[in-house]
């Protein structure tokens, strides 16, 4: 998994104006809590950040006034249509401690041609050791058969990673696909030598 290094600045400034002008200048808001520590309250750079979120599950090593704080984002909000990033909120982590989170699950192989595959669940939860969390799990699903699904307890994890959610939990459905026929409705015929009635009018007496 990715470990990227990210410059923070404590915040000395709180509330809705204080958080507008921070994003105007480029800059997210965050907070960073757990192990029973004090919340820390900073400001991140919103173009490192942005790009360092789009790996999954990726640990942040938070350099504050000199000290390093290891952490993993636990909820990011963005703008509804801008998607900007708005506020993080960081968990701290320690070396070789277990950390439960969602990870990705991508579907391998060729499944029964007959049926249209359906995603019903794209992560699932394990605890793993917080510095060797997968980017994402593969889920075999050659030869699967329309009408049947894949699991939770189907993926097939590494070794030290332990299943959180439901080993019942459906992650993938193969439907089975609709061979009905389509109703075409008839289309009424237009008598092309039916002329229209023709308008008649008063004649003057």
């Amino acid at each position: 998994m990715a470990e990227i290094t990210i410059k923070g600045v404590v915040r000395t400034e709180f509330g809705k104006g204080a958080s507008r002008r921070a994003r105007r200048d480029g800059l997210v808001p965050a907070v960073i809590y757990g192990h029973g520590e004090k919340p820390q309250h900073i400001t991140l750079p919103a173009r490192e950040l942005g790009v360092a979120l789009k790996q999954s599950n990726v640990l942040l090593d938070i350099v504050i006034d000199g000290k390093t704080e290891l952490t993993l984002p636990k909820a990011i909000v963005r703008h509804p249509l801008k998607q900007i990033l708005e506020h993080i909120d960081l968990v701290l982590v320690r070396r070789g401690e277990k950390v439960v989170v969602a990870v990705p699950v991508h579907a391998v192989g060729e499944h029964d041609r007959d049926g249209v595959l359906e995603h019903v669940n794209n992560t699932i939860d394990v605890r793993v050791e917080a510095t060797s969390i997968p980017s994402f799990f593969e889920l075999n699903i050659q030869g699967l058969k329309a009408g049947t699904s894949l699991y939770a307890g189907d993926v097939q994890l590494p070794v030290g990673v332990e299943l959180e959610s439901d080993p019942k939990m459906i992650v993938v459905h193969l439907s089975e696909r609709s061979t009905a026929a389509e109703e075409v409705a008839p289309v009424a015929a237009v008598d092309s030598g039916t002329a229209a009635p023709a308008a008649t009018a008063d004649s003057d007496k």
